[in-house]
């Protein structure tokens, strides 16, 4: 019974092992490969950039008519 136990650690191994060293011979005899996966594939994508927020001139100047504003009412 540990017979086709020990068929499945071995497949497990070849396959931890193997596919590892498969793709670095690939990627070794061509190097094209690798930059042809990189460049089709964006794997950080930014959002477009929103509005600057006020610089701290301009938000005094927010906070000065907001306080000249709300001064009026009773």
């Amino acid at each position: 019974m540990a017979r086709p136990r020990g068929l499945m650690e071995l497949f497990k191994f070849a396959c931890y092992v193997g596919i590892p060293i498969s793709m670095m011979v690939v990627f070794a005899n061509n190097p094209d490969n690798l930059e042809k996966i990189i460049r089709n594939r964006q794997y950080v994508v930014y959002p477009p950039e929103g509005p600057r927020p006020p610089s701290g001139d301009e938000m005094a100047e927010i906070v000065k008519k907001n306080r000249d504003a709300h001064k009026d009412k009773p």
